[in-house]
């Protein structure tokens, strides 16, 4: 089944968020190259494709998992979870209907 993972960015983590990226878009690489990765992408916090120094908000994923709970054990072993970069992660099913 499909779940959408959102994490919310902390208050000025850009720097540890750049930091940590390598190894979270890695997980990311693995998850597409399975064929389980809908879509990812960092949400900014303007009104802009590339935000600068405003950063981001936070991220949106939705990935292919056994379970909730495996959607969600993936999720907290996020590198940007242990680097600090989100103070919240959401785990929810999700059914694709279009396109």
């Amino acid at each position: 089944m499909w779940y959408v993972i959102e994490g919310y960015d902390g208050e000025d983590v850009l720097t540890r968020r750049l930091a940590a990226r390598p190894d979270h878009v890695a997980r990311l690489t693995e998850l597409r190259d399975a064929g389980r990765l809908l879509l990812a992408g960092p949400c900014p916090a303007i009104d802009a494709e590339d935000p600068g120094p405003a950063g981001f908000s936070g991220s949106l994923i939705v990935a292919e998992f056994e379970s909730l709970d495996a959607a969600r054990a993936w999720a907290d072993a996020d590198p940007y979870v242990a680097a600090g970069v989100y103070t919240r992660v959401d785990v929810r099913p999700f059914r694709k209907v279009m396109p």
